[in-house]
């Protein structure tokens, strides 16, 4: 019986084991990334890997007039039109409806408190000056212990949960905004007045972009630090590093930037205002999404999107 079509993209650097299950499963053509794409691929594609930053909308799959299943790795899909996919009968094989799996994954939740404690502590700043040979605690003392802080959450589905779980065992007091769970703060303006940290875990959509603008960042006590492993869609950034000049924030650490999934962003971010001001400060912290960064979660996740999309390719066989 001959295997599915499938278009693979190197870009989404698959782990090994999962990219020799692809070759094993599948009839694979693999590319650099979706600009290499041709007509006659696309032709043949019955299932489709799909990086972020390229639309899977519906001028593409109509491009593809035999695929059968999208397959991204991302507990998020803002590249994907699931609508046009489910008016074509195109199962969405990713991670946003799998909250059960997702909940066994917890790297993007470790980095947060990770950033948080690196950004209030100045922990790179410290390790830069004591490997230079300044053995000297003084200049590096926090203003207080994080377990008298307040931490607000603007999101609190998975992963806003488990950070304020980790939060709340070294001593810290927990509020959220999320209009979609009860018992939650009424608006972020009020959250984030009644925080000390502030941590970004929200959905990006047309609804949520700049949703932590440059009033809610104003609204923060004088000293508060700000940490986004959500996306960089969702925070306004020149408003937060206004407010770093100034010194009404502390600090704050990024992992996630508007843009990023743009193709020449790499080779633009280097002279941007945020890389600028990270090398020339040091209460911001980057680092280049790497929250969910772990072999183990990368390998995980690809495996069982895999086995989604080997799933629904046999149920549309079995019909």
């Amino acid at each position: 019986m001959p295997r599915p079509r499938a278009l693979y993209y190197r870009i989404m650097s698959y782990q090994p084991e999962n990219l020799a299950r692809l070759r094993d499963c599948f009839d694979l053509t693999a590319l650099d990334d979706p600009r290499d794409d041709t007509a006659d691929m696309l032709a043949e594609t019955e299932v489709l890997f799909a990086p972020l930053g390229f639309a899977v909308d519906a001028d593409k799959m109509d491009r593809c007039p035999r695929l059968r299943a999208v397959v991204s790795n991302t507990t998020g899909i803002p590249h994907i039109d699931a609508q046009a996919a489910a008016s074509r009968h195109i199962a969405v094989c990713a991670l946003h409806d799998e909250p059960e799996f997702l909940d066994g994954i917890t790297p993007t939740a470790e980095h947060a408190i990770g950033l948080m404690m690196a950004a209030w502590r100045r922990i790179p700043a410290a390790h830069a000056a004591a490997a230079s040979g300044a053995w000297n605690r003084r200049p590096w003392g926090a203003p207080r212990m994080l377990s008298r802080m307040r931490l607000g959450l603007v999101g609190y589905g998975r992963l806003g949960r488990k950070v304020a779980r980790i939060a709340e065992a070294i001593g810290m007091k927990t509020a959220y905004y999320d209009p979609y769970v009860d018992g939650g703060v009424d608006t972020i303006e009020a959250l984030a007045a009644g925080s000390d940290v502030l941590s970004l875990h929200a959905p990006a959509n047309d609804g949520t972009r700049n949703l932590v603008s440059r009033a809610v960042l104003e609204a923060l006590p004088r000293g508060a630090v700000v940490v986004n492993t959500a996306r960089g869609e969702l925070l306004d950034l020149d408003a937060l590093l206004d407010l770093l000049e100034s010194g009404h924030l502390q600090a704050a650490a990024l992992d996630t930037i508007d843009g990023e999934y743009r193709t020449d962003f790499a080779q633009s971010f280097g002279d941007s205002r945020v890389a600028v001001y990270a090398r020339e400060h040091d209460n911001l912290i980057l680092t280049p999404h790497i929250g969910g960064s772990t072999h183990d979660a990368w390998s995980e996740t690809e495996a069982f999107v895999i086995d989604k999309a080997l799933r629904a390719l046999a149920r549309e066989s079995g019909r």
